[in-house]
């Protein structure tokens, strides 16, 4: 069987590859010679998840999977959340992002947060959706240089490290793709 990983994001592809069984061909969206960006204008993350995977199967016609993934700030009303990439501006930057919502936070006595991972499945003509959350909160500063995005800034509950103080096994095993991953993982057996 072989997949299509809608994302252009080579740390999100290479977290998923390592989970994925061996019997599953994860083709990425350069392999199918997608160099367009997807569209990801839907106000949840489920809907942008949704519009990626409907957008690979009706213009590209493969079987796909697609992720949308946001930080959900409690004392910021859910914030960064459907615009976590886009937190700081269209640059994407990560490190804007992150010292943005670090500025947003100040003085704010509650810094629990969650990362939620939905993955939209679009096979045999049906979509199916999966979803991953990990609870933690938001550190005072950042800690760590492995992961992505928010990464060195949050700090899952149950831990004193960051994700970016985490190696990549660990974080896919409580993390929220990881988890999202595995639900989609069992739709397969």
């Amino acid at each position: 069987m072989q997949l299509v990983f809608a994302t252009n994001n080579l740390n999100k592809l290479k977290e998923v590859q390592a989970l994925i069984p061996n019997h599953i061909k994860l083709l990425s969206l350069a392999d199918i010679l997608c160099i367009e960006d997807i569209p990801e204008t839907q106000p949840t993350i489920e809907g942008n998840a949704i519009q990626k995977a409907e957008y690979i199967k009706t213009n590209y016609g493969y079987d796909c999977f697609a992720d949308d993934t946001g930080l959900e700030v409690e004392s910021l009303n859910g914030e960064p959340g459907v615009f976590s990439a886009r937190y700081a501006g269209p640059q994407r930057n990560a490190e804007d992002n992150m010292s943005k919502l670090l500025s947003e936070l100040d003085g704010k006595t509650s810094r629990k947060a969650q990362f939620k991972t939905v993955i939209a499945l679009h096979i045999n003509g049906k979509i199916e959706t999966f979803t991953g959350i990990c609870e933690g909160e938001i550190t005072n500063k950042k800690h760590g240089d492995k992961g992505f995005g928010y990464d060195p800034i949050f700090k899952p509950k149950g831990f004193e490290q960051t994700f970016a103080e985490m190696d990549l096994e660990l974080k896919n095993k409580i993390g929220h793709r990881g988890k999202a991953v595995e639900k989609l993982i069992s739709f397969f057996k």
